[in-house]
């Protein structure tokens, strides 16, 4: 691989791959669509009760983690698809070991804002 000059152009072109992973993430993903509304009600919430911003910045992590198990996910699975789209045992276990971070990272998320909203009410 050439070594090319540094470009801001470039890194701002950049950018479009990654919004473009997240546009196949949000159309072909359904799970990421619930924790996009999970978010927003989250976000809703966090307004509406005026929670403080050390409640923020939790959120902000743990929603994070959320999105970015989903966007790991999607992606082992994608290439799990394409290096092998007959049944497979190992790949099975690849794709449910992905599919469990996602859901550890969700009851984590969960979790931290019951603790947060649980107090509040």
């Amino acid at each position: 691989m050439k070594n090319k000059q540094f470009s801001f152009r470039y890194r701002l072109k950049s950018f479009r791959f990654a919004f473009n992973g997240l546009k196949y993430l949000i159309e072909r993903e359904h799970n990421a669509r619930i924790h996009l509304v999970a978010t927003a009600l989250v976000i809703t919430f966090g307004f509406a009760f005026k929670i403080s911003l050390k409640e923020w910045m939790s959120l902000i992590i743990v929603i994070g983690l959320v999105l970015v198990s989903e966007i790991f996910n999607t992606a082992i699975e994608t290439i799990c698809d394409f290096i092998s789209p007959q049944k497979h045992e190992s790949i099975k276990n690849i794709k449910d070991l992905s599919s469990a971070a996602v859901l550890v990272s969700a009851v984590i998320a969960f979790i931290i804002g019951a603790l947060i909203f649980i107090q509040i009410c």
